[in-house]
């Protein structure tokens, strides 16, 4: 990485030539300027130059530091320059706004407290002769001028300070807002990217599909019709003609589930015991071929209340996903499904494997049909399909495992509307 340097007229801000100009002509055009005098002079204007360039002093305790330097050297100034007739009164506004720009309001009152009683402080006798000196109503209203002045321009200057702070919690509060709106538009945008590859998928699968179905028929008649013309005594032949039948079969199926994903499902809802519904997937499961050596535990919550739900499809996403937690865990390991009731709206079944979890990477992707973990040995197919409408989804992940939970309204949508 390359350091680069700013040019010189890019480190000096507007402020700055303000402040110089300001000290300079103090330092200048003062009657009669002695070395004292002028050295605290631009000591500080340079303190006032260097305290915006200095981090430390954007905190509260640098903050608290800068104004008590400010005030001490302006009181120098002002006892060094005549005390209470000192045409360096004004210096003192530089502790007063730099505390109510940047203090609360109860430290930039003590702030103006400090800066008035300083001011007065010249009236006490070890500053002035009263037997030369005499103090007259002029001089009375003169001074309560200079007195009040400070506080006033202490409060408008806190006041026009508290605002802009005000505005800047709003942008601040806007921008969080605008990041969090377009995190959720991202988010959207993905759905929607994803819903349309899915339904292009849908589309294509219901093409191929009906292309795919008349040769199969073909191929079931010839291997059927070969079977017939076979003597009994070639028991190879009828093997795999027998081989040839199934398989067309269990191909047909395959197609006959990408119609099912490729068109809009049609739910035939009815009160529905999902004990019996996750029994006959624990059933069907376990005349899996190839069988998976891994046992399924229970923990059904007692009395659980039935839900309206399409039974058929629901074993189907049951048993698929106690397919997928199987193929996850290990040979010898145990997948839990358990069900309780989740709130008012929902009975939750959650099928858990003890597999090594989900990758984060693959998160988004489980809900493609298809898709293929080749480490966990997982994959996702088209009878995990239901309306998104009608059920909620929970990932739980970790290293040792993953915990998917399937809502199951209890409430049918029609009875909500």
């Amino acid at each position: 990485m390359v350091a680069m340097s700013l040019p010189p007229w890019r480190l000096i801000r507007g402020q700055d030539v303000v402040w110089l100009l300001l000290f300079t002509a103090l330092a200048v055009f003062s009657s009669n300027p002695t070395p004292i005098e002028i050295g605290l002079v631009l000591c500080l204007g340079a303190f006032q130059l260097i305290e915006g360039r200095v981090k430390w002093f954007a905190l509260r305790r640098g903050m608290l530091v800068a104004v008590l330097l400010k005030l001490v050297l302006s009181y120098l100034l002002i006892g060094w320059t005549g005390g209470i007739s000192s045409s360096y009164y004004a210096v003192l506004l530089l502790p007063v706004m730099s505390a109510a720009t940047g203090l609360e309001a109860l430290a930039s009152v003590c702030v103006m407290l400090l800066a008035c009683l300083s001011y007065l402080s010249f009236l006490l006798p070890v500053y002035v002769d009263y037997s030369r000196y005499q103090l007259t109503v002029e001089g009375v209203s003169e001074l309560a001028l200079r007195v009040v002045f400070l506080p006033v321009v202490g409060l408008l200057t806190y006041q026009n300070a508290k605002e802009n702070r005000e505005y800047v919690r709003r942008f601040h509060e806007a921008s969080g807002e605008l990041d969090t709106a377009n995190r959720n538009l991202q988010i959207a945008e993905a759905a929607v990217r994803r819903s349309e590859r899915l339904a292009a998928l849908g589309q294509l699968t219901a093409g191929l599909a009906h292309e795919l179905r008349n040769p199969l028929g073909t191929i079931r008649a010839s291997a059927e019709m070969l079977s017939r013309r076979i003597s009994g005594d070639d028991s190879v032949a009828q093997e795999l003609a027998g081989f040839i039948a199934s398989e067309v079969d269990r191909t047909n199926s395959l197609i006959t589930r990408f119609l099912e994903f490729a068109r809009p499902v049609h739910l035939v809802l009815e009160q529905t015991d999902i004990t019996r519904v996750l029994d006959a997937a624990i059933g069907e499961f376990e005349h899996h071929q190839p069988p998976i050596a891994v046992s399924i535990h229970r923990s059904y919550l007692p009395e659980l209340p039935q839900v309206p739900a399409d039974a058929e499809l629901l074993q189907r996403v049951f048993y698929n996903l106690i397919l997928n937690a199987a193929q996850a865990s290990p040979e010898g390991s145990t997948v839990t499904l358990k069900t309780r009731v989740a709130s008012d709206d929902y009975v939750s079944v959650d099928v858990i494997d003890r597999g090594r979890g989900i990758d984060e990477k693959n998160l988004e992707q489980i809900f493609n049909p298809f898709f293929h973990d080749a480490i966990r040995r997982s994959r996702t197919g088209p009878r995990d399909r239901l309306p998104h409408r009608r059920r909620a989804r929970r990932i739980d992940h970790s290293r040792e495992r993953t915990r998917f939970g399937h809502g199951v309204p209890r409430v049918s949508a029609g009875a909500r509307e």
